[in-house]
């Protein structure tokens, strides 16, 4: 995702954030659920239904599930969500820091456009003559 970080927290929790805020977290450890993350009002209420998917500890109020197995939901489904869950939490991030995530992912693009670019060039030296 665009700009999102990842750290461990509370001992083995990976968490994965934009602009600070959480959208996933992976627990590292043997125990407990494997991924929790946020959801929308209705993808929530579909999700709780669905057989090892809880609300998730501490965060059900606000929307959050948690997988109790990875092999919950299909790869793709959960791609969508997890993708789903980032949007959510950036569309809450105050408006200019949104900007600033969008001016820098529109500058890192251009960046990696430039620099393929540059690696596609032949060198003049190498350059036919017509």
């Amino acid at each position: 995702m665009p700009n999102a970080t990842e750290n461990l927290q509370w001992g083995d929790h990976l968490c994965f954030k934009i602009g600070g805020k959480l959208f996933a977290i992976l627990p590292l450890g043997p125990e407990g659920t494997r991924l929790t993350f946020k959801a929308s009002e209705e993808s929530f209420a579909e999700l709780v239904e669905v057989e090892g998917i809880i609300p998730a500890p501490y965060l059900a109020r606000a929307k959050w599930v948690a997988l109790e197995r990875l092999d919950a939901l299909r790869d793709t489904e959960l791609r969508d969500l997890l993708s789903e869950s980032y949007r959510l939490v950036v569309a809450k991030l105050p408006a200019k820091e949104r900007q600033q995530l969008s001016a820098g992912t529109s500058a890192a693009a251009k960046s990696k456009v430039k620099r393929a670019a540059k690696s596609k060039r032949v060198p003049a030296a190498k350059r036919k003559r017509v």
